[in-house]
């Protein structure tokens, strides 16, 4: 049986093969919950046996502990690793002994200044970027700072192989996509995301984790502090223990939060811009978004958070802001690239194109929009308002299927022609049939419509 470290062991020598094919500076693509820390760490092992010095860098304080005692616990030499954020090293990157090795932690985030300045540095050392997601939302590719890259399995592989845990992913919408607004980095900007969010979203997401998660551990990803504390009190308020933590949270406060996640007595952690990289809560079941993001890579790590394998697991993802109809299920298998995609493409090195898809507020179903009504179940749009809060209608589970309703209306010309049409509008048979298979109305329906409206040809 291929066993976890089996596959790591196999990355380990993949690296090694790479250097001595003359690769100084190497990606390394490694899916969320598939250990690269571990992987590093037995590099590491192998270097500071033979009295060499390495460099690990990371980006958040609470991924150094997590990571001195990976590297502790593979025997790596601590008195040859430099272990830190790239905020400290940057500022005194003069006074740091010259590495042999720097492991660069979640790098895609490399091309920026703070990480250049410290791998310019060091020109003799060789360079080990390791991320999920070799993919920068800017669309600019790696070449600058690598030279080779190598592909972990995917995704599919490694639930097949029982590396991680099958999900089910329900996507309601409760969210006006239409007041999004992106701020100069890329993303959307907190005060857009508020304006857009529906009032009672807080109290949708109870229900929804009741009814498809009740008794799961899970994480919830809000867009800011305030958010994160609300949901938590409307998680508390019904009798579901959870606890709200951020970057403001008291740093022994945050800590003792962990503890008591991990030993179950929290079923509920919100939190606002942690928990996103690196570190690791092997008890996560069900991810709850009610953070929108423009970032793939953000987005497969808020989803994968829930997929660490257990006998019998299914995780559970509700994902209450439509991230799904921006990039897909995350089980899907992505293509990944040193190579950068132009602007006007705006297609990511994953395959996944990164465009505006409306979701209907009544059946949840996804499409690009082409008129003033859904194509499925035929409300008009812009009668949001009135449908703030749907509580009576039974969440869908995403599929692959479902989103290939997407890519069919992209194809057919036909169907791109009535998607928002009323069957009033629609002008002969072809038109009608198409309509009705959008709708999923009986075959026999097109016929007897057609025929009551004088539009079958004699």
């Amino acid at each position: 049986m291929f066993k976890l470290r089996d596959y790591q062991q196999e990355t380990v020598d993949k690296v090694y093969q790479s250097i001595r094919n003359g690769h100084k500076s190497i990606m390394v693509q490694q899916p969320p919950r598939t250990g690269k820390t571990v992987i590093m760490a037995d590099i590491a092992r192998r270097a500071t046996a033979k009295g060499n010095r390495i460099m690990f860098i990371v980006h958040r304080q609470e991924i150094i502990e997590q990571a001195i005692k990976t590297f502790k616990d593979d025997d790596v030499d601590m008195n040859l690793a430099q272990i830190g954020m790239v905020q400290t090293f940057t500022r005194h990157v003069d006074k740091l002994k010259p590495p042999a090795i720097i492991f660069v932690d979640e790098a895609h985030h490399a091309l920026a200044a703070t990480y250049r300045r410290i791998l310019d540095s060091f020109p003799k050392a060789y360079k080990l970027l390791f991320t999920a997601t070799p993919y920068r939302l800017n669309g600019k590719g790696f070449t600058d700072i690598a030279d080779d890259l190598i592909l972990g399995k995917s995704v599919p592989w490694l639930i097949e192989h029982h590396f991680l845990a099958p999900v089910d992913y329900y996507a309601p919408s409760q969210i006006d996509v239409k007041k999004l607004r992106t701020k100069s980095t890329g993303e959307f900007s907190e005060d857009s995301i508020k304006e857009a969010l529906k009032p009672k979203i807080y109290g949708n997401a109870v229900r929804h984790y009741h009814e498809l998660a009740k008794g799961m551990q899970a994480i919830a990803y809000t867009y800011n502090v305030d958010s994160a504390v609300r949901l938590a009190r409307a998680f508390n308020g019904h009798g579901i223990s959870a606890r709200a933590v951020s970057g403001k949270t008291p740093k022994d406060e945050r800590k003792q939060i962990i503890e008591d996640y991990r030993a179950g007595k929290i079923k509920i952690v919100t939190n606002a811009e942690l928990f996103t990289e690196g570190l690791d809560l092997p008890n996560v079941d069900c991810v709850i978004m009610m953070r929108p993001t423009q970032s793939l890579s953000l987005y497969l790590q808020f989803a994968m958070r829930s997929m660490n394998p257990r006998e019998g697991k299914t995780a559970v993802i509700i994902d209450h802001v439509g991230n799904v109809e921006r990039f897909g299920l995350p089980t899907d298998k992505r293509q990944w690239s040193l190579e950068g995609v132009s602007k006007q493409n705006k297609r990511a090195s994953s395959g996944t194109v990164i465009k505006s898809v409306t979701v209907c507020p009544r059946c949840f179903a996804s499409f690009y929009r082409t008129g003033d009504s859904c194509p499925y179940c035929g409300m008009r749009l812009g009668e949001e308002k009135e449908l703030e809060v749907v509580d009576d209608v039974k969440l869908k589970k995403v599929t692959r299927s479902r989103l290939g309703i997407v890519k069919q209306l992209q194809k057919s010309t036909i169907m791109k022609n009535v998607a928002g049409k009323r069957p009033s509008e629609l002008k002969n048979l072809k038109e009608i049939q198409a309509y009705g298979k959008l709708h999923g109305y009986k075959s026999g329906w097109a016929y007897y419509y057609a025929k009551k409206h004088g539009l079958l040809r004699k």
